[in-house]
């Protein structure tokens, strides 16, 4: 795969600048008084299709030839990845195939629909993922979700927003899935402050870094069974590993009940309802507090809200 660095987010940036909306950061005085320090909070919910998705996929696809966008993009996801393609196929006039699994939530699989784009249901993501290769034989676009330069490159401009708007910051938790959003933001963040400190937050029963980790290279998980879903990538891919082991200060593994605690709290004190993907980088940071000082500056990346009230409920 093509390597990315900062020219390549900050091109990003100028690419897709009038596709994205740029996200609030947000200092939440009720998780500052909480962990005795400055939290914030990278509102990601408020992105169109309500994550960060959209950011490396329409940097991708504004970069595709006018060839490639007659015949189409093909995806593979079980929410937030799907419906960002769908959108931006829309927006960019590309016909859109979206492969995803059958437990993906029936209320990604409508809004994913609502956008336009075809939807497969497959048995499995891996099934998913192996019928990528009959599209592109017929010269379809894969936008992979994490796996590529310019997708990671387009998610690391979350990084620069936050440089921008707190230049103080010290911390930055970022949920890891496959790890594509950490390696952008965290290329971002330690290519222009090596001295923050940057952390990737899994869930249990979706930990593929973590084992990746154990294990010292990619493994794959044979079944995702956190209650998030939006982190369920089946495996890392050598590049994200590589930059997760390059830039992380850790990996936090939280319980579902860890991170359904932390939706709950953001709900009632910051008022928004996020996923138990983006939940689950306030338990982290809740675990370490013990790091901070009153003079730090820790943001919370709140990647995604794509998760109903029968969901919470549930």
């Amino acid at each position: 795969m093509e390597t990315f660095d900062l020219d390549d987010i900050r091109a990003a940036r100028e690419r897709i600048k009038d596709k994205v909306r740029r996200t609030p950061l947000l200092r939440n005085a009720t998780l500052s008084e909480r962990l005795g320090t400055n939290v914030y909070l990278k509102i990601e919910i408020f992105q169109k299709t309500g994550s960060f998705k959209v950011r490396g996929a329409f940097n991708k696809a504004l970069t595709l030839t006018e060839a490639e966008r007659n015949v189409g993009l093909v995806a593979v996801s079980g929410g937030n990845h799907a419906q960002a393609v769908a959108y931006v196929a829309r927006e960019m006039g590309i016909p859109a195939v979206i492969l995803m699994p059958k437990n993906a939530p029936a209320t990604s699989m409508d809004a994913t629909r609502g956008y336009g784009a075809e939807v497969m249901v497959m048995e499995t993501v891996h099934e998913a993922f192996a019928k990528v290769a009959d599209y592109q034989q017929r010269g379809w676009t894969f936008l992979h979700p994490f796996d590529d330069a310019k997708v990671m490159a387009g998610q690391g401009t979350i990084g620069l927003e936050i440089l921008d708007d707190l230049p103080e910051v010290t911390d930055v938790f970022a949920s890891i899935g496959g790890g594509g959003m950490f390696g952008g933001v965290a290329t971002a963040i330690k290519s222009v402050k090596p001295e923050v400190k940057v952390y990737g937050v899994e869930t249990v029963g979706a930990n593929c870094m973590r084992l990746a980790f154990d294990a010292g290279h990619p493994v794959t998980i044979p079944a995702i069974t956190s209650i998030a879903k939006t982190l369920g990538a089946p495996s890392a891919s050598e590049a994200t590993f590589a930059l997760a082991k390059k830039y992380a200060e850790s990996l936090e593994v939280m319980t579902d009940a860890e991170a359904m605690a932390a939706v709950r709290l953001i709900l009632e004190r910051a008022k928004i309802l996020v996923e138990p993907a983006a939940g689950c980088t306030l338990a982290a940071a809740q675990r370490l507090k013990s790091r901070f000082t009153p003079d730090s500056h820790v943001v919370l990346v709140i990647c995604g809200g794509n998760f109903g009230l029968d969901d919470l409920c549930r």
